[in-house]
C-alpha cells in the first residue's frame, strides 16, 4: 500500500464520517482507518497534514487516524502527541475535541495531561467521558497531580458513564492514593449507578482499604462476579471472603489467586516456599543480589536476581507463584529453573 492508497482510504473514511448519525455508524470509519493505519509513517504524515483542514470532519478523522497509528506503532506516539497538543490550543469543535482526547490517550504521552485536564471541563459529556478513558494512559505512574485531580472531579460528574469510567481509571487503572482519592472512591460506593458503585468498591479494595470488605462481599454474593472483583478480594486478602470465593470455579480467571491470598494456610505455604527458594538461591549464587518483594498495587510475590558488575542490564525477575507452578512445590527444582533461565539470559 502506498501514499495514494492511504489518501484514498482517508477520503473514504471522511465520506463515511459525514453520514454518521449514531456512535454505531462510526464503526465503518474505524474499519477504513484501521486499514490505513497499517502503513504507519505514511498514515501519520497524511494525518498530520489534515489536522489543519478548515473542515471539522476532516480534522476529527485525522485525529482518529493519528490515534489508531499510535495504538499500533509506539515509535509514532511522540510526534503524534506533539501534533495533537498543538492543534488543541485553537480547536473549537466539540467532535474534534472528542477525537483529540481519544488520540492523546493512545499516545500514552504525559505531555497530554494539561490538554486533557482542560477538556475535562468540557460542556459535552461525551468529551468528558473520552477524557476519563484517556487520562489513566497519560498519567502513567503519577500518584498525584492535575491528572489525578481531574479524575477525582470526573468521578463525581453528573453523567453516570463519566463517573463510571473516571472511577475505574482512578481506582483500578492508576496507583494514585491518598485521602482525596479514597474519599472520591468511597463516595462512589453509594452511587445510584451500579457500575460506578462497583468501581468505587474495587478501587478501595485495591488500596487494601478494609471499608470495602462488606461491600465487596456483597458483589461476590451475586450469581456472577466480575474478574476484577476476584482481584479486589485478593488485594484485601481477608479470610472472611473465603466462603463466598469457594462458590466459584477455581479455573475461572482470578479465583485461584483470590483463594490463595485470602486463605492464611495457602498464603503461608507460598511464603514458606519463597523463603526456602531465597535461601537455596543464595547458597548457590552467593555473588548475586537476591530479593523477594511484593508491589503495593500488584498481587503475588516477586523474585529478583542481579549480579553486581555484570553488564548493567535489568535484574532478572520471576513470579514466585509461577515458579511454584513450574516446580510443583519443589524449591530445589525451582532453583534449577532459575539457574537455567539465568544462563539463557546470559547466552542471549
Amino acid at each position: 500500500m502506498n501514499g495514494v492508497d492511504v489518501a484514498e482510504l482517508f477520503d473514504k473514511a471522511v465520506r463515511i464520517a459525514r453520514t454518521v448519525t449514531c456512535p454505531e455508524d462510526y464503526d465503518g470509519v474505524w474499519e477504513v482507518l484501521d486499514r490505513a493505519a497499517g502503513v504507519e509513517r505514511v498514515a501519520a504524515e497524511l494525518a498530520g497534514t489534515q489536522v489543519t483542514s478548515p473542515d471539522a470532519t476532516v480534522r476529527a478523522t485525522a485525529c482518529d487516524l493519528l490515534g489508531l497509528v499510535s495504538e499500533r506503532h509506539e515509535q509514532i506516539r511522540a510526534s503524534a502527541a506533539t501534533i495533537l497538543i498543538s492543534m488543541a490550543d485553537t480547536e473549537v469543535d466539540g467532535d474534534v475535541h472528542w477525537s483529540i482526547a481519544r488520540a492523546l490517550g493512545a499516545t500514552c504521552d504525559p505531555r497530554a495531561v494539561p490538554v486533557l485536564v482542560t477538556l475535562a471541563r468540557h460542556d459535552d459529556s461525551d468529551v468528558r467521558h473520552r477524557v476519563a478513558c484517556s487520562l489513566p494512559a497519560v498519567i502513567g505512574d503519577a500518584v498525584d497531580g492535575p491528572g489525578v485531580d481531574a479524575l477525582i472531579v470526573l468521578s463525581a460528574d453528573p453523567d453516570r458513564e463519566v463517573r463510571n469510567w473516571a472511577t475505574f481509571g482512578l481506582g483500578w487503572q492508576t496507583n494514585a492514593d491518598g485521602d482525596f482519592v479514597r474519599q472520591a472512591l468511597w463516595e462512589r460506593t453509594g452511587d445510584s449507578y451500579s457500575e460506578a458503585r462497583e468501581e468505587g468498591i474495587r478501587g478501595l479494595a485495591k488500596r487494601r482499604d478494609h471499608r470495602a470488605l462488606p461491600l465487596l462481599a456483597g458483589l461476590l454474593a451475586e450469581a456472577s462476579a466480575h474478574v476484577f472483583s476476584f482481584d479486589a478480594a485478593a488485594f484485601l486478602g481477608d479470610p472472611a471472603l473465603l466462603p463466598l470465593l469457594r462458590k466459584f470455579d477455581p479455573a475461572d480467571r482470578g479465583v485461584e489467586e483470590a483463594l490463595r491470598e485470602c486463605d492464611p494456610v495457602l498464603r503461608a505455604r507460598r511464603d514458606a516456599f519463597a523463603i526456602k527458594l531465597f535461601d537455596a538461591l543464595h547458597a548457590r549464587l552467593p555473588e548475586a543480589e537476591i530479593a523477594l518483594y511484593a508491589e503495593r498495587f500488584e498481587l503475588g510475590l516477586h523474585l529478583e536476581v542481579d549480579f553486581p558488575g555484570s553488564d548493567g542490564g535489568q535484574p532478572a525477575l520471576w513470579s514466585v507463584e509461577g515458579l511454584i507452578e513450574r516446580a510443583g512445590d519443589d524449591p530445589d527444582l525451582a532453583v534449577q529453573f532459575v539457574a537455567q533461565d539465568l544462563q539463557a539470559i546470559e547466552l542471549g
